[in-house]
């Protein structure tokens, strides 16, 4: 996260009068209620004390780990999220953008896993519909791994649309096209599985493509983001070629479709992204995105 302040600070001045940085509070218990289950919330408390008055780490499976810090950043970065959301659909901020950490798209309602212990995502779009912000959500995944605790918590809620474009066969091993909801969600879930080295103009053709359709099928209110840089050309834990200016490009669509959609309101929120050099010129590349501006250059 240093390496990421150190570049998205250094874009400051292009940036000033058109990016205002916030803070954002906790998510509240209710917050998290709305989407996990009362014992995984407890669990992963538990764990992070157990951290802090041990002073060590703690495993809550082989890639998910907590310190004693670990509880104030998820429920800090849920309530960021919580925070911009909210600020951009009472017209406060256009759009925003959430460096959370750690990420949240794969934590189901009752488990943590790939790195992640709450739902920012899930979190902040039951949020807005609780107060009255929005009635359908559309959640716009890809990162390049399947969101499935997105997937999972809205699954059978047609007012939650889930659309990831992600690289297939790849970790969770969830996410095939098959996978579209059940119940009075069926149709509400659009998955497109890619293979590792999907070529730049490929991957924008199917990103544009299901994304015109998940507006249609969705007609969103609001629209949030599951922002993974981990889908950049050199990731270590990805296969995908995209550079900056494609995560742009994409942005761009978004907002294009939000435009029309739901009044422009849109929120990213950081999820994957491991080389933190590339993870800081993704970042750039959707903030420019979002707040109207052309890439450096």
């Amino acid at each position: 996260m240093r390496t990421l302040a150190s570049t998205v600070g250094k874009d400051l001045l292009a940036l000033h009068g058109h990016v205002e940085q916030m803070e954002g509070g906790e998510a509240g218990m209710e917050d998290l209620l709305r989407v996990h289950g009362a014992d995984h919330v407890e669990s992963v408390r538990a764990a992070c004390e157990e951290a802090r008055d041990e002073e060590t780490i703690v495993s809550l499976d082989a890639d998910t780990r907590v310190s004693g810090a670990s509880w104030e950043a998820a429920v800090g970065s849920a309530g960021c999220v919580i925070t911009a959301a909210e600020a951009v659909a009472q017209g406060r901020l256009r759009t925003a953008f959430v460096a959370a950490r750690p990420p949240g798209h794969h934590a189901t309602r009752d488990r943590a896993m790939g790195f992640c212990l709450f739902n920012h995502v899930a979190v902040a779009a039951r949020r807005l519909q609780s107060r009255g912000h929005a009635e359908r959500v559309l959640i716009v995944d890809w990162d390049v791994h399947h969101g499935n605790g997105t997937q999972d918590i809205f699954y059978d809620d047609p007012s939650v649309f889930y659309l990831s474009l992600h690289q297939w066969p790849h970790y969770p091993g969830t996410g095939a096209a098959d996978e579209t909801g059940v119940g009075a969600g069926e149709g509400f879930t659009l998955n497109v599985p890619l293979p590792a080295g999907t070529s730049r103009p490929v991957y924008l053709e199917r990103f544009e493509a299901a994304l015109d359709a998940a507006v249609r099928r969705a007609s969103p209110d609001f629209i949030l983001i599951s922002a993974g840089f981990d889908v950049l050309s050199g990731d270590p834990l990805g296969g995908m070629l995209l550079e900056p200016e494609d995560l742009h490009a994409m942005t761009g669509t978004v907002l294009a479709a939000a435009a029309e959609a739901c009044r422009g309101r849109v929120v990213a929120s950081l999820e994957g992204g491991y080389d933190p050099r590339r993870l800081g010129a993704g970042v750039v590349a959707v903030v420019r995105a979002l707040a109207g501006l052309p890439l450096p250059g």
